[in-house]
This record gives structure tokens, sequence and C-alpha cells, in this order.
């Protein structure tokens, strides 16, 4: 029981930190839909991984970490330029195109890897086991600093889901929210795969979106709905003896599904106009 309390605190106190920034970015991605964004980082940051395994860079070094920060800088600059004029091509249109693209040249760059096949599973599955309490701190000291940058042009970055605001310079703030985006998917994508990212991003925030319009009652409610979930994962893990990831991804859509039944049930007692304004 030892190893297991001491294993179940650090990687929750992993977890409460990524979700807080996780579910505030998870929530401007819902409302932008710009749904398959963080995918396309998530497998940039994977590629940028293996092309250092390919170059003889061991895989979650420092290196390793560079290297998918450069994959995914160039991927926030593809994010923010892919938003066709031709308004009968969706913007989500030419982002999928993006993420088919970033996981075909990952599996391409596997096939000619030795032992390629166990280096893709690697980056969708992750290894959380790597968790110790330096990287932990590490992690929240970029995310705090992440949260500020946020925080201080909150503005600028809400502005950018009307595309009438009249924002300035909107491809500039496009490619500064994907890099911060790019950047929380480099800490995270080593640890815990491209499947269990993309699920931290987005099935909180996919909640809290469902039964709030608030910035902060947003990021509170999705953040204890993803502790509370991620802990029942872990702990039906260690139980059963199931895999790591998909048993909180598994935790996490469950609650997403109860969420969608309850909003169902209950009575529209407001407009969206008034939700907003609360």
């Amino acid at each position: 029981m030892g190893d297991f309390t001491g294993f179940f605190l650090i990687q929750i106190a992993l977890i409460a930190v990524v979700l807080v920034l996780h579910t505030y970015i998870g929530l401007h991605v819902i409302r932008r839909t710009l749904i398959f964004s963080d995918l396309v980082l998530d497998q940039l940051a994977a590629f940028g991984a293996m092309v250092g395994i390919a170059l003889g860079v061991r895989y979650g070094s420092s290196g390793s970490y560079w290297l998918s920060l450069v994959a995914v800088l160039i991927g926030s600059g593809l994010l923010a330029a892919a938003d066709p004029r031709d308004k009968r091509i969706p913007r989500e249109a030419a982002i999928g195109i993006l993420y088919a693209l970033a996981l075909v040249a990952s599996l391409l760059l596997g096939d000619k890897l030795s032992g390629g096949g166990d280096y893709v599973t690697k980056t969708l599955a992750g290894a959380m086991l790597w968790v110790s309490w330096p990287l932990v701190i590490v992690t929240a000291a970029v995310y705090i600093a992440l949260a500020v940058f946020h925080y201080v042009f909150r503005a600028r970055f809400i502005a950018l889901a009307d595309p009438n605001s009249g924002l300035r310079r909107r491809r500039l703030w496009d490619f500064l929210f994907f890099t911060t985006q790019g950047i929380i998917t480099v800490l995270i994508v080593p640890i815990a795969g491209v499947l269990l990212a993309y699920a931290f991003l987005m099935i909180p925030a996919a909640i809290a979106a469902m039964f709030t319009r608030g910035w902060f009652r947003a990021v509170a409610l999705g953040w204890s709905v993803g502790i509370v979930a991620c802990a029942l994962g872990l702990g039906a893990s260690y139980r059963w003896n199931l895999p790591y990831g998909p048993s909180l991804v598994l935790a996490m859509g469950l609650f997403f599904l109860v969420a969608v039944l309850i909003r169902s049930l209950r009575p529209a007692s407001r407009t969206p106009a008034e939700g907003a304004a609360s």
C-alpha cells in the first residue's frame, strides 16, 4: 500500500497541475471549434521525439523535448495560417488535413526505425511511470508562467473567438495561442502520450462547457470533474491491473457520458445570452 500511496500522490499532483491549464485551453479550443488542433500539436510533438530517436537522441531526454518543441512551433505557424480565405472550406478541415499529415509522417518514420512500432505505441500511450517530483515542479512552474501570460492577454485571446472583434494582428495572436498550446503538449505527450494528452485537454473542458459560460467557473468545474475521474481511473488501473493511460481516458469519458445525460435531462432555464452574461 505504501508504494501505491506514493505512486498515487505523485500522479495526482501532476494531473492536478496539468488539468488547470488544459481545461482553460480546451475551453478556447471548443468555443473556437478548433477541435483537432491539439491532436495536430500532440502528433507533431511525438514526431519530433521520433526524429530525435532517428538521430540517436534518447526518448524523454532534454534533446528529445527540444526537438518536439521545434516541431510544435512549426505546427503552430501552420495552424495559424490554416484559415482558408474560401469560407466554403471550414478551418477544421484544414486542421484535420494537417493532423493526417503529422500522423502519416510519424508512421512512415516509425516504419524506418528499428523497433519503430514500439516507439509509435509509446508516443500514443505515454510513460506515466516516469513521473517524479522534480518533473511535477518543473511542469508546475512552466504552467504557471503560461497561465499568467494568458491572464495578462486574456482579452486578445478571447477576441480570437469573434471574427468581428476587430482584433489587430489576429494571426500573430493565433500563433501565440497555438504556441502556448504546443508548449504544454511538449511537456505532457512524452509522459501521457497523444491520446491521454488530448483527453486532458478536451474532456474536462467539454463537460464544463455544457453547464456554464463563465471562464472561471468552467475551469473550476472542469478541473474538479477531471481530478475525480482521474483518481478513479488510477484506482481502477491499480486494482484490476489495467493499462494506465486508457484507464484514465475511459474514466473521463464515462464522466462525459454522464454529463451528456444530465444535460439532456436538465430543463433549459436560461437563454445562451443570459448564460453568457452570468
